[in-house]
This record gives structure tokens, C-alpha cells and sequence, in this order.
């Protein structure tokens, strides 16, 4: 399994951030569902929450996943794919980011975001960062990048040292 999901990682942050390629991926459908869900759940916190509150939905899903795999069920392996749920996650988010700055991806309202809103278009704009937008885009993708390693590595070495204690308990 973790040699399938390292190939797969391989073809996910080769995918380019500047045409938002990665929409096209299978994990891209329950991303999004947890990214609009995170709308609804940080509404409460006013209008810049709300807005941003999607793409915390979509990080923090996995990140709960990945933590309660670890500390309820002391599932290490499970966290590891839990964490690497996060990077990939990361790569999702990253093309919006970049994005913003000149919007030509389709959102979900069928429109770009010169035609309509977008989150990242105007988080950056309240932040007065707008113009760093593909700077910011393409080290979040970097960041993603960066966790997938690190999760395919700690899956790797749980993996290795269950082979090695079952090896030496026969």
C-alpha cells in the first residue's frame, strides 16, 4: 500500500499549480467537500473566518485524522497516511492561492474569479498580499510537497520496524 500511495504522491506534486491539474485528481471531490464545510462551520467567526474557514475545513479534517489515528487508536501507520492526507491537501490549496493573483481557474460557481468570489482573491486582498499570491501558492505547494516525504518516510520506517520486531521475535 505505501508503495502505491508513494507512486501516486510522485504523480500529485508533478501535477502543475499554475492550471490547478490537480482538480482532476480522485482526492479532489472529498477535499472540497471538507473545504465548503468549513464555510458553514466558521460562519460564526464573521466574513475573513468564513472565507478562510474553507481552507482550514480542508487542512484540518486530515490533521484530526491523522492525530486520533495516532493518539486514540496509537495507529501509527494509519497516522502517517493520515499526514499525508494533510500534504496532498496542501497541494489542492495551492493552485488557488496562486490563483489569485490572475484568476483563470473555474470555481464552483462555474465562473473565474474575476467573475465572481474567491476565497484566496480576497484573503490576500484583506491582507494586503495579493501580489505575492504565486509566491505564497507555489511554497504552500512546496510545503505540501515536504509533508507527503515526511509522511511517506515515518510510514516507512513503521513499516520497518514491525518486519524487524517480528524478525526478531521468531
Amino acid at each position: 500500500m505505501l508503495v502505491l500511495i508513494a507512486w501516486w504522491s510522485i504523480r500529485l506534486i508533478s501535477l502543475r499549480i499554475d492550471d490547478g491539474e490537480i482538480n482532476s485528481s480522485f482526492l479532489h471531490g472529498p477535499l472540497l467537500v471538507f473545504h465548503e464545510a468549513g464555510h458553514v462551520i466558521f460562519r460564526p467567526f464573521g466574513e475573513f473566518v468564513m472565507t478562510l474557514g474553507g481552507t482550514l475545513g480542508q487542512l484540518l479534517v486530515p490533521a484530526i485524522l491523522s492525530g486520533g489515528l495516532l493518539l486514540k487508536n496509537r495507529d501509527p501507520f494509519g497516522s502517517s497516511i493520515g499526514l499525508w492526507f494533510l500534504g496532498v491537501s496542501f497541494l489542492d490549496v495551492a493552485p488557488y492561492i496562486y490563483d489569485a493573483l490572475h484568476p483563470k481557474l473555474m470555481l464552483l460557481s462555474g465562473t473565474t474569479g474575476e467573475d465572481g468570489p474567491h476565497d484566496w482573491i480576497y484573503i490576500l486582498d484583506v491582507i494586503r498580499l495579493r501580489n505575492h499570491a504565486q509566491s505564497l501558492g507555489t511554497l504552500v505547494h512546496a510545503f505540501g510537497t515536504a509533508t507527503i516525504v515526511a509522511a511517506l518516510l515515518w510510514g516507512a520506517m513503521v513499516l520497518w520496524r514491525q518486519y524487524d520486531a517480528r524478525a526478531r521475535s521468531r
